[in-house]
């Protein structure tokens, strides 16, 4: 009596898996580019924000690093009665005898504005503001002349003056020579210098600083500052000195003086910057999304044109899970190579941008680990119910259409 023997059906070995999914692509390569164009694009724009706000944020830290973090700042507040109060004359002595306090300079607000000449308009006052300054000011802010010199022993009595970058800008000056020369407050003020941004104080950088004997002589300004900048020494606890400085630059009403730390300040903004992350993150998904659709839809029309293929394959021996890892496969390696190009775009984006703005290139783990991810996740969605449908077709059904 002759014995009946059931061959088992050979699995798919990951190599033949691979040879058999990358068929059907490379079959159909026009159609394979643009439907891993949409996951390319989804992903490109997830990893150049996380990207960009990393190398941004990484920047950023360098800068207040190398500027350091014990700059910080006394300002004049408001009364009780809501008006703008008054620092004391006196108030950047009795600072500088703080004992871990090594450096202190100020300035005082002017009442006037400037302007490029005497026939520009009263009201284009280009936002610029008139501040006394004191003569070590850019060692204490951090900054230094990008043109020209600083006030001195001399200019500082005299109707000289000098512009913040910004104020350079708007008024349209890019360096300085002899005789260049700004209308402020209906009276010539001769332009020194040009000073070059500052990180850690940008107030400063739309701001004409004169001298204050030039001030109290030509501008009608009464001597009192109105911002105090003052470094602590890098050894001693910055926050020890902050506790003690409104009630020292003002003993008599401390709750009318303002203390800040400017890198601080920054810090929060590179974090209200990271917020803003989650919109442009959103926005990168809903590309995915897109892209997860076209690759659905390119898997479904490949199903219905392969379905004598399919036939052939069912006839020959290949069961209905073959069928099924194939197209599976097949959207998950599509959706795989639009994702590693993304994360090419993206990487590339982030460089360009960062380059330009003299960051580092940061590209986090989770962006491009994240961007591999969910292509591959997003592959195996789209393409698990076209590879249902696919080992669904019967031999007999799928050979007919042949």
């Amino acid at each position: 009596m002759a014995m009946t023997t059931l061959l088992a059906p050979r699995k798919l070995r990951p190599a033949d898996l691979s040879r058999v999914a990358l068929v059907g692509l490379r079959t159909r390569k026009l159609r394979t580019a643009l439907s891993a164009l949409g996951i390319a694009i989804g992903v490109a724009a997830i990893v150049a924000v996380l990207g960009i706000s990393s190398s941004s944020e990484s920047g950023l830290l360098a800068e207040i690093n190398a500027l350091g973090t014990n700059l910080l700042t006394v300002t004049n507040g408001q009364s009780l009665f809501g008006q703008t109060a008054e620092l004391p004359n006196a108030a950047p002595a009795m600072i500088g005898r703080i004992g871990p306090v090594s450096i202190v300079q100020y300035t005082g607000s002017v009442t006037a504005n400037v302007f490029r000449s005497p026939l520009i308009p009263s009201i284009d006052t280009n936002a610029l503001s008139v501040d006394a300054a004191s003569l070590g000011l850019p060692r204490a802010v951090g900054t230094s002349m990008a043109k020209g010199t600083f006030l001195n022993a001399a200019t500082a009595t005299e109707p000289v003056c000098v512009l913040g970058a910004a104020a350079a800008q708007r008024l349209g000056i890019d360096r300085v020579y002899s005789g260049e020369r700004v209308w402020l407050d209906n009276m010539w003020f001769y332009v020194s210098g040009i000073l070059k941004p500052a990180v850690l104080t940008p107030e400063i950088d739309s701001e004409v600083l004169v001298g204050f004997p030039a001030a109290e002589k030509y501008l009608i300004f009464d001597g009192h500052p109105s911002e105090i900048y003052l470094k602590v020494e890098p050894s001693s606890d910055t926050a020890a000195v902050d506790s003690v400085l409104a009630a020292t630059a003002n003993p008599e009403a401390p709750n009318q003086v303002d203390v800040s730390q400017p890198s601080a300040a920054l810090v929060a903004q590179a974090d209200a910057k990271s917020a803003l992350n989650g919109l442009f993150l959103g926005l990168g998904a809903v590309a995915l999304l897109v892209g997860a659709v076209g690759v659905a839809n390119i898997m479904v029309i490949s199903v219905l044109e392969r379905r004598s293929e399919i036939g052939l394959r069912r006839a020959l021996g290949a069961t209905k899970g073959h069928i099924r890892t194939q197209f599976l496969a097949e959207a998950i390696l599509l959706a795989f190579l639009g994702g590693a190009v993304g994360i090419g775009l993206g990487v590339i984006s982030t460089a360009i941008y960062a380059s330009t703005k003299n960051w580092a290139v940061v590209i986090p783990p989770l962006a491009w680990g994240g961007g591999i991810g969910a292509s591959v996740v997003i592959g195996a969605i789209a393409g698990l119910w076209p590879a249902i449908r696919a080992a669904r077709l019967s031999p007999t059904e799928a050979l007919w259409t042949v």
